[in-house]
Formats: structure tokens, C-alpha cells, sequence
């Protein structure tokens, strides 16, 4: 059932997990939720002061925190083309992902800390919350179709500003398994009406051996603590993050080609095929940016390792 286009469901749930990756013990279980814990509480009391430091200071704690939250879950960051999403301090952009986990914004934030649109229920988060707020998260209230003009507004005047601003077009989870959703074009056109690129990044979730996980999924009705608590039991956790080639809102006519044109860059880059898109009657053409380092051989690798 949907409420509206901007309140997409998965079909995505438990029936996606197959309960077979291999799992540390109690102990360390317990461990790694302590060690998170005792990262988002030293975050939580440091929001006080973070706006009486510099731009680069914040943002290096930033860093440094969600890279503590990885390592607190056992989870080893692998990216690919680092150094193009860390360019461009002075300019905005649309940064686009595929949804997946909660670990997905942490692992972007771990390689470049920027704001995000979230949903309006995430600010009353226990802890949590209070740092998101404070990082200068936007946030949507879907339920309320009337006020996304209005939100879309919003993040076109921050990217303007030169922020960089993280947002999941799919506008729900998906496992990662079959495929993901269908990207939704109204933020889209907030890089359009800000003059600013779309910067599309691919998230894979896999175990040690290569194999692909859909554990690390927050799925279907299950709650946070769910999630998490999944997470912290596994052994040899690697999240793939691909950086792409920017997409310049002239290379669209409007915001759903601009949206076709990103969601195909994406699934190319996690090698699925896609069917090109259409527009009026015509097939638009989608040249789909191979991921950002080389053009005959994959970008320089970086990880964040336990």
C-alpha cells in the first residue's frame, strides 16, 4: 500500500534474510553495542559546543565519529573513488544512494560528512536524534505531501550555499538482493533549480568470502533495534561504497530523466541491467557514468578495517 508517490513501499521484509552468515559470540556481541553506545554518547555531548568550532574542525569530528561507529559494529568500509567526492568544498551537490541500512549514511559521512534529508520521526531518536539534528539534517515529513515543495526548496537553497546534501530516492529500504527501487524524481529537481550536479554512490553489502548480505538490512516493520542488534552479530561485515561520475542537471530535460539518468548510473555501477527509459514518446539515450578513478580500470580502492 502507498500513501502517496513519496511514501513508497518495499516488498522487501524477514523473508529476505537468510539467517546463514557467520556470527561472533555473545560476548563480542555485547562489546560492539557497548562500544557504539559510548560513540553517540560522546558525539550527543559534544553537539553543545561543535558550533563554536571551524567548518574543517566539525567536520573532521564528524569523520572520525561515524568511522568509530563502523569499527564499534565490526564493519570494514571499502571505497572506490574517494578522493572525487571529497573534492568541490565550495560546491553543492545532490549526493544520491541506493538504500539499504541504517549503516548507509554512516558509511558516507565516514569518507565525506555532509547533511541529509532524513524523515521527520528520526529527530525524536533516543541520542541519536539529537545528533542528527545537530550535524543539520533536513527533514521531510511524508505523510504530509503538501509541505515536499516546500522541502524541496529547502534543500536547493543549502546546495546553493555550497552543502553537499545526502538523499534516498527510492524513499524506502530494499534488501540489496533483487534489485532496488525505482527512483522517486521530485528532489531531483532540487539540483535542478540550484544549478547544482547529482553525485550518484552505489552501496554493496557483502560478507568475507564475497558473497552478498542482505542482513545489515533495516526492512519491512521491523524496528531500529532489530536492525542493530542484527548487525552487531555478524562476523566479517564489508560495505562497498562506489563513488560515480557526476551528472550535470543540464544533461536532462526535467527531473524524471534527470532521476532515470541516476538510478541508471547506479544499478550499471552494482552491474545490473537496466531498460532505458522513456520520455514523451522517445527513448532517452542514458550514457551511464562509469564509477569515478579510471576509465579502463576500477578507481583506487581505500578502506576503513577493523
Amino acid at each position: 500500500m502507498m500513501a502517496h508517490g513519496w511514501m513508497p513501499t518495499s516488498p522487501c521484509g524477514p523473508s529476505c534474510q537468510t539467517g546463514d552468515e557467520p556470527t561472533v559470540g555473545r560476548a563480542r556481541v555485547i562489546a560492539r553495542l557497548t562500544g557504539a553506545a559510548a560513540v553517540l554518547l560522546v558525539a550527543a555531548l559534544s553537539v553543545p559546543i561543535l558550533p563554536l568550532l571551524g567548518r574543517r574542525v566539525r567536520e573532521l569530528f564528524a569523520k572520525r565519529v561515524f568511522r568509530s561507529l563502523l569499527r564499534a559494529f565490526g564493519v570494514r568500509l571499502v571505497v572506490t573513488g574517494e578522493a572525487a567526492l571529497r573534492a568541490g568544498r565550495n560546491r553543492g551537490a545532490l549526493v544520491t544512494a541506493n538504500h539499504i541500512s541504517w549503516l548507509d549514511t554512516a558509511a558516507i559521512n565516514a569518507v565525506r560528512p555532509m547533511r541529509a534529508l532524513a524523515k521527520e520521526d528520526i529527530r525524536t531518536w533516543p541520542v541519536l536524534g539529537r545528533v542528527v539534528a545537530a550535524a543539520g539534517t533536513l527533514f521531510v515529513d511524508r505523510e504530509r505531501l503538501r509541505t515536499l515543495p516546500g522541502t524541496v526548496a529547502e534543500v536547493a537553497e543549502a546546495m546553493r550555499r555550497g552543502s553537499l546534501v545526502y538523499v534516498c530516492p527510492e524513499g524506502t529500504t530494499w534488501c540489496g538482493q533483487g534489485g532496488m527501487g525505482r527512483f522517486r524524481p521530485a528532489l531531483f529537481q532540487a539540483a535542478i533549480d540550484g544549478g547544482v550536479p547529482v553525485r550518484p554512490l552505489a552501496l554493496r553489502y557483502r560478507m568475507a568470502d564475497g558473497r552478498e548480505t542482505p542482513a545489515p538490512g533495516f526492512l519491512g516493520d521491523e524496528t531500529i533495534v532489530d536492525a542493530v542488534r542484527r548487525v552487531a552479530r555478524l562476523r566479517g561485515l564489508v560495505l562497498e561504497l562506489t563513488v560515480l561520475d557526476e551528472l550535470a542537471p543540464g544533461r536532462a530535460a526535467n527531473r524524471r530523466e534527470l532521476a532515470a539518468l541516476t538510478e541508471a548510473a547506479t544499478n550499471s555501477a552494482l552491474g545490473r541491467v537496466t531498460v532505458p527509459a522513456q520520455s514523451r514518446g522517445r527513448v532517452l539515450r542514458l550514457t551511464v557514468p562509469k564509477p569515478t578513478g579510471s576509465a579502463n580500470k576500477p578507481g583506487r580502492q581505500s578502506e576503513t578495517a577493523v
